[in-house]
């Protein structure tokens, strides 16, 4: 607080970037003098030069980096206009003031424009030229650069300051490039013009003392008078020229830095600026040369007491900074005295009152103790009782799962039945077995979260122990033309591990790896060792997982996105705590589509067991055919029955089935296969291709999906004018209210919660179809009837209205075509005659004929046209062609029905 009041509000700090094409001539060197004069009166600022040494792609980039620091304002004096307007427009629209200095760019993207009208000053040295001519001479007059705008300019102004006077002319013109030696070089080649000319005008003052050096040299001894632009002070400037008679006069060209550093704070301030400020210029020559040069030293000498008054200034601020700093050290150190010397007075006051509390807060926390002595161990009652009621839930669960296998097993092995329902039986058969390996690792899984699961520990051959494990899947692995098979360099490794453990790894790690590698792929179980640990590798070529899939892949109930063979995600989890408990380490590598490697790690030896963990005897293995059918049952495939080409016979409705579990997407599509055309599914993206490629009737699928949502399905389905017709029916687990609601809100016709009954679904399917059928029948009964029934989907009714409006307005069209109403609506010509079939019943070309016979019959009877005529306003290539199709249609020629003058019933 003390530095603070202390210090005074600091001035705030400006970042100034100035770009300059190139800083070597005497010009420029000027303008940045200029600049830092007019920047001493703001010692808060600081101005960040660049040079770019007359190149506009280092001027380009050194602006760039210019923006790269944040600098408050940009002045910058382009080389060449063009090639400097986008970064400069780049500066201007990113915030930053910009004030163009000079020389202008070819866009109005900037603050504002500090320069000399380069028009006026040649204007103004034309007319100077004339006062000294006395209206008749000859003139030579020497040039910048080809093209620029600068040359330009002053060659303009100067022939309008000559015009008023007749005598007076041009006689030559050269061109010197704004440099010494070229204009000297030029003037050499004009000797014989020389001796006729009376008056030499240089665009700069170098040009001009180049043109006196040269008349000197040749030894000319008329006089000639030189006039040149800039009037620079300083040595070897304009001013010292004209004093020293080296030059005549000299159109002053001032350099507008310190206009530019004057017009730069005042946008800073926040104060209002002209967006072109063109500086005054003067006519100077030996009549006021010395006055100008007396102006120039005095403000190079006020420059310098500046400079030195603020040199003193930062020493005595420097100066002040640091007594004041000892002064609030001082200040801090009494003051920290005081409140220490009372801090201490007041602690030993608290003192007794805090031995008083602590006696008080010992006994208190006694009590405490034994109350959570005694808490801990109704935790420990309640814990043993949550174990002991999953192990018993878990026994009751395992005697219905078993009276339901065996009686199951003998109806599969009964010939007869299983002919009749032999494909249902596998299919029960198989969920059952995988229900009781869900309700073995849930059980287990708990046991190690309590801490219930002891090791039994005893001494095996591992070579042995694993080929038994590989031998139960060699027939699942057979089914799929999978190489399984065991490698090993050892004949007997022997290691301690607890029996039943291991093998719920073993059987859950080669189970999944069968389970993800694709028919005639691989399975390498590899058995190495070095001195601490054995080794076990199980490598297949399945579709692999990427990293982020690998971060959570041992994280329980975690199944991977791209995983199509969804499991509960606990396996791995549980398989990492046995490994834990086994005192080893399971570890995953894989990369997507390059297959998986999920390598075990045992210690060898047994070392690392408590005495109380090893066993003696060997341990029973009694759990291995359980095990064994637990985990092979979820690789066996029940294969759907496929009808034969020659004899399928094709149903005249279609749905499309899109569910991942393989089980229920075949069992679906066999038994809505006995009434309708089925297509199946097993992914999003695959499904929403289907539905656009066959465009059934109703859409059946499933909400969790491995890579696309049923509701998103069912949004881009109902959205798409080729897919909004359809009937779509969501199937999920998840059955609350909010979650029903939010799947009809996703536009789905129907919402049924697993598990369902199949009955209720296929209620549901008839009655969406017979809905669909009615809807038709109402619709398309007259079609020119202003009471039909509206269309339900906002996009079916946009599409029949645009459809039957553009047949209206082409029935007089007999060239009028199917291809041609294609290309109008935006769809293809599958998709039309399909989309018109499901909304209106009837062919594309059905629904043309029909209006034109209609329209037609309402020509016949209240206007007064020929049958020839109306055969052609209705779209008909001859009459001939109509009377046959009226007569097909209504039963009479058109002629007849004219006689009659009456609408058929």
């Amino acid at each position: 607080m003390l530095c603070s009041c202390g210090e005074k509000k600091k001035e705030t700090e400006y970042v100034i970037g100035f770009s300059q094409c190139v800083g070597s001539d005497l010009w420029r060197k000027t303008m940045l003098e200029e600049m830092k004069m007019e920047l001493s009166l703001h010692p808060g600022a600081r101005l960040v030069y660049k040079d770019a040494n007359n190149s506009s792609s280092k001027q380009i980039a050194q602006v760039g980096e210019l923006l790269k620091m944040n600098i408050d304002l940009l002045i910058i004096s382009p080389n060449e206009a063009r090639p400097l307007t986008p970064i400069v427009d780049q500066a201007y629209s990113s915030g930053i003031p910009v004030v163009v200095i000079d020389r202008k760019t070819s866009s109005s993207g900037y603050t504002a424009y500090v320069g000399a009208d380069n028009y006026q000053i040649g204007k103004m040295a034309g007319q100077y030229v004339s006062g000294l001519l006395k209206g008749k001479g000859n003139i030579m007059e020497i040039m910048g650069l080809p093209g620029s705008s600068p040359t330009v300019e002053r060659e303009r102004g100067f022939a309008h300051g000559l015009k008023k006077t007749g005598n007076i002319k041009i006689s030559h013109q050269i061109y010197g490039d704004w440099l010494k030696s070229h204009a000297a070089r030029e003037l050499l080649k004009m000797r014989n013009a020389l001796d006729a000319t009376d008056v030499i005008f240089a665009h700069n003052d170098q040009m001009a003392s180049a043109a006196s050096e040269v008349i000197s040299k040749l030894g000319i001894k008329r006089k000639i008078s030189i006039v040149g632009v800039d009037a620079l002070p300083g040595q070897g400037g304009g001013l010292q020229m004209i004093d020293s008679k080296v030059i005549d006069a000299s159109m002053l060209y001032p350099t507008g830095g310190r206009e530019a550093i004057s017009t730069a704070f005042r946008i800073l301030g926040k104060e209002s600026v002209l967006k072109e400020n063109i500086l005054q210029s003067v006519v100077i020559d030996s009549s006021n040369v010395q006055l100008m040069k007396l102006q120039w030293n005095k403000f190079s000498s006020q420059q310098r007491d500046i400079e030195r008054q603020q040199s003193l200034l930062y020493e005595q601020r420097s100066l002040f900074q640091n007594q004041q700093v000892i002064l609030n050290v001082t200040i801090v150190t009494l003051v920290l005295s005081v409140v220490f010397g009372g801090l201490a007075f007041f602690s030993l006051l608290e003192n007794r009152k805090i031995n008083k509390n602590l006696e008080a807060n010992n006994l208190e926390i006694l009590d405490q103790r034994n109350k959570l002595i005694e808490m801990s161990k109704k935790a420990k009652e309640a814990t043993e009782a949550k174990l002991n009621f999953f192990t018993n839930i878990s026994h009751e669960f395992r005697t219905p799962l078993t009276l339901i296998l065996s009686p199951l097993e003998d109806l599969i092995n009964n010939e007869k039945i299983n002919a009749l329902a032999g494909k249902n039986l596998k299919l029960i058969n198989k969920n059952v077995f995988r229900l009781l390996r869900l309700i073995n690792q849930l059980i287990e899984y708990r046991k190690i979260e309590y801490g219930k699961m002891r090791i039994r520990s005893t001494s095996n051959n591992l070579i042995d122990f694993l080929s038994d494990i590989i031998e139960t899947f060699q027939l699942a692995a057979k089914k799929q033309n999978i190489d399984l098979r065991l490698y090993t360099k050892e004949s007997d490794i022997t290691v301690w591990f607890d029996v039943n453990m291991l093998d719920k790894v073993m059987f859950n790690l080669i189970s999944n790896a069968l389970k993800f590698t694709p028919v005639n792929g691989k399975v390498h179980i590899a058995l190495t060792t070095d001195s601490s640990y054995v080794y076990i590798k199980v490598e297949d070529n399945g579709p692999g997982m990427d990293q982020e899939e690998i971060l959570h892949i041992f994280e329980h109930f975690y199944q991977a996105e791209s995983n199509a063979k969804k499991g509960s995600g606990l396996g791995l989890s549980l398989s990492k705590e046995l490994m834990t408990l086994l005192h080893g380490e399971l570890s995953v590598e894989s990369k997507k589509w390059h297959g998986t490697i999920f390598t075990v790690s045992l210690p060898l030896g047994s070392e690392h067991l408590r005495e109380e963990d090893k066993q003696t005897q060997s341990e029973k293995r009694d759990e291995l055919y359980e095990n064994a059918k637990i985990y092979t049952s979820e690789l066996e495939h029940i294969q759907a029955e496929k009808n034969s080409g020659a004899f399928h016979q094709i149903k005249e409705q279609s749905i499309l089935v899109i569910e991942d579990n393989a089980d229920l997407l075949h069992y679906l599509g066999e038994k809505l296969g006995d009434e309708y055309e089925v297509f199946i599914s097993n992914t999003g993206e695959n499904g929403i291709n289907s539905a656009y490629g066959q465009v059934p009737d109703l859409i059946i699928s499933d909400v969790v999906l491995p890579d696309i949502s049923g509701k998103k399905i069912t949004e881009k389905l109902k959205s798409d004018i080729r897919t909004s017709h359809i009937p779509i029916i969501l199937l999920t687990a998840q059955g609350s209210v909010e979650q029903q609601i939010n799947g009809f809100e996703s536009m789905a016709d129907a919402y049924i919660v697993k598990p369902f009954n199949y009955e209720y679904l296929l209620a549901t399917v008839r009655n969406l179809m017979k809905n669909r059928l009615l809807l038709k029948s109402h619709y398309t009964s007259d079609i020119s009837s202003g009471n039909r029934q509206p269309i339900s989907k906002s996009l079916d009714r946009k599409f029949v209205n645009d459809f039957s409006g553009l047949v209206e307005q082409n029935l007089g069209n007999e060239n009028f075509s199917v291809d041609e109403i294609s290309k109008v609506l935006g769809v293809s010509r599958v998709q039309l005659y399909r989309k018109v079939k499901a909304l209106l019943d009837c062919s594309v070309t059905d629904y043309i004929i029909n209006r034109r016979l209609k329209k037609a019959k309402f020509l016949l009877i209240n206007e007064r046209y020929t049958i020839a005529e109306i055969t052609y306003m209705v779209g008909f290539s001859s009459p001939n062609y109509f009377s046959t199709v009226f007569k097909s249609k209504y039963g009479m020629r058109p002629s007849e029905f004219k006689r009659k003058q009456a609408p058929l019933p």
